[in-house]
Order: structure tokens, then C-alpha cells, then sequence
């Protein structure tokens, strides 16, 4: 309990993590750019609702602006902006570490190099969320939906070995889920490259729930091109992907043969429940007026595609979609499916 931990970024997940490891009883410290979130933290504590039940923990809550006034330095600090705020946010954290500090890089997309290459390679260690949902509408109250009880955090080294500092990650993060060392954070990453990318902007471009997505047709026609489209990259430039939705990448990069279209489509329905028509992350982005990440997703894959000769039509439609929405000259609908698969020459 005697680390000195700060949470870099308390938007959806920031928060989450902050609120359990502080009611765990670490020394955290939130630091975040939206003032009025920061001010009900510090008013009213930070409130976490949803499916691991509603609690409300006194927070030690930070405004960006009053981050350099901290005496002292952080032994940890988890680094969870958007994507396209990293390379700031890294130079900014780069000051508040310890020599022997590490920076745990808990963001959707793959920016451990960046972060590496500025805080220090020694100084910096890889952390994948996968199968949580959380969102934070308002100030001071975050939610989680879906179901707990399964392994949330990857925690890794760049370099692949698990050293006792992963082990000591893992450990503080498991009194929120299941939480685990990695020897394949770099699998791990694009795992989660590949579901962030295939489900949360066309939940964003069509205004659509999580359900609404899985039960029309064409839309899980998209995902499926794009988790295709980014198995296929990965594996041109020999990454060994993690299971995606539990099927091994080598299965989506051939989702154009036989019967595996039909396997893979069975994965992206509905389930017999239905389940809770829950926003992506993105789609809460484009909800908030906020700029979204899809530069960072689906633009890493075309970006990798052009450099390994594969193509990745589907994830370049996507980009200039949600792009075009970024830009306020298309508006979230239904009717952006079909100009996807317009674009991508699949209609």
C-alpha cells in the first residue's frame, strides 16, 4: 500500500480504476482536464454504479492545471487519455515519475512505443482492458455494464518477460477483476486493436447500440471485414494475435472461405437474451461532441495495411466516415452502412 500511484486521465476508465484502488486503500491521485468532473470528485466523492454495485469513495481528485503544483513523485502512474493526447500527456507524465517510477500505459490502441520512447523504455509497461464496458455521463459518476467475474487487465512488458513489477501491477489491479501477466502484450494489443476497431465506430456512425449492431446483418458484415482486414496485417508482420471473441486470428484472416463467414457471423449476433443496447466508447465520444479515436483504430490498421501490402478497404471506408462525423459534415445514422460498404466496393 506504500506505492504512489496517480491516474493520468480520469474519463470512463481512469475513474473506475482510481475509485477501487482507492477504496483498496492506495495512495491515488486523479488528475484530469474536465473541470467540472474534477470538482464533483472533490465535492462529492467519485461514485461507481453498475454491474460490481454502487459505492461512493472520497477521492484526492486533480485539475490538469494544478498537476505541477504536486510535491513528490509517482511510483506509478497509469496513463489513460485518448489516444491522440499521448504524446503530450507522456512528456507531462515524464516529470511526475520516479526514476524508478513506471508509466502503465492503460489505453484502447497502440501507443506503448510512443509512450516508451519518452518516458523511457525502462520506464514504461503495457496494461490491455478487454471485455469491460464503462461510461461516465457525468460528473463525479462512473458505471460499468456487462458482467464481472472474468480477466479484465493483461498487464506486460515490452520486451516480454514478466518481471516483478508486472507482477506487482497485476496484484494491485486485481481487486477490481481478474487481472493477469502477459509474455504477449504485443498479441494482446492488437486483440484489442481488432475489437475496438470493428465495434466501436460503427456503433458510432450509426447512432446504434451495442444490440442494435449485432442484429443487423450488414453491419456485422463490417465487423467482420475489419477484424479480416486486421488479422491480415498482424499477421503479414508475424504478431502472434490473442483470441479475438475467442476465435484465433488465423480464422478471421480467412473469413472469405467456406463456411467461415457463417462461424465468425455467429459470434457478432445477438446472444438468446438480447443483452443491453450498450454505446461504444466511441459512440459515447460522438454523443459528448467529443473527437474520436478512429485515427488511432482503424487508421493504424490502413496505416500498417499500406505498409505491409495488404489492403484494408473496410477500414479505410470507416475512417472517412467517422472522420467525415468528426468534422461535422456527416451526421451518425443507420444509412452509414450501406455507404461503407459503398466505399469499400462490397455493396
Amino acid at each position: 500500500m506504500s506505492k504512489r500511484i496517480a491516474i493520468f486521465g480520469a474519463g470512463a476508465a481512469g475513474s473506475y480504476i482510481g475509485a477501487f484502488l482507492t477504496r483498496e486503500g492506495h495512495d491515488i491521485t486523479l488528475i484530469d482536464m474536465w473541470g467540472e468532473h474534477v470538482e464533483a470528485m472533490r465535492e462529492n466523492g467519485l461514485r461507481v454504479s453498475g454491474s460490481q454495485g454502487d459505492f461512493t469513495v472520497p477521492v484526492n481528485a486533480l485539475h490538469l492545471s494544478d498537476a505541477m503544483q504536486i510535491q513528490g513523485k509517482f511510483d506509478i502512474a497509469f496513463l489513460a487519455m485518448k489516444s491522440y493526447d499521448t504524446e503530450w500527456s507522456a512528456h507531462f507524465l515524464k516529470r511526475l515519475i520516479a526514476s524508478d517510477g513506471v508509466v502503465v500505459d492503460s489505453q484502447n490502441c497502440m501507443n506503448d512505443q510512443l509512450i516508451a520512447s519518452i518516458v523511457g523504455y525502462g520506464r514504461e509497461v503495457g496494461c490491455v482492458m478487454s471485455g469491460i464496458t464503462v461510461a461516465l455521463w457525468e460528473p463525479g459518476h462512473v458505471t460499468r455494464g456487462g458482467q464481472p467475474g472474468h480477466t479484465v487487465f493483461r498487464v506486460g512488458e515490452l520486451h516480454g518477460k514478466i518481471t516483478p513489477r508486472v507482477e506487482e501491477i497485476v496484484e494491485i489491479l486485481s481487486c477490481i477483476d481478474g487481472a493477469i501477466a502477459t509474455e504477449n502484450i504485443w498479441g494482446e494489443r492488437w486483440s484489442k486493436l481488432t475489437t475496438n476497431s470493428s465495434g466501436n465506430p460503427v456503433g458510432a456512425m450509426t447512432d446504434l447500440g451495442s444490440y442494435g449492431v449485432a442484429s443487423n446483418s450488414d453491419a456485422r458484415r463490417i465487423q467482420i471485414n475489419i477484424c479480416k482486414e486486421s488479422c491480415q496485417v498482424a499477421l503479414a508482420q508475424n504478431y502472434r494475435v490473442e483470441p479475438i471473441r475467442g476465435i484465433a486470428a488465423e480464422t478471421y484472416a480467412k473469413a472469405d472461405d467456406g463456411g467461415v463467414y457463417e462461424e465468425l457471423d455467429a459470434k457478432f449476433q445477438p446472444g438468446p437474451a438480447g443483452g443491453a443496447d450498450w454505446k461504444s466508447s466511441m459512440g459515447q465520444d460522438v454523443l459528448k461532441g467529443r473527437h474520436t479515436e478512429v485515427e488511432f483504430m482503424n487508421g493504424y490498421i490502413s496505416a500498417q495495411g499500406r505498409a505491409s501490402g495488404v489492403p484494408t478497404p473496410i477500414n479505410d471506408a470507416i475512417v472517412q466516415i467517422v472522420s467525415e462525423i468528426d468534422s461535422g459534415t456527416r451526421k451518425p445514422s443507420p444509412e452509414n452502412i450501406a455507404a461503407v460498404l459503398r466505399m469499400a466496393g462490397m455493396a
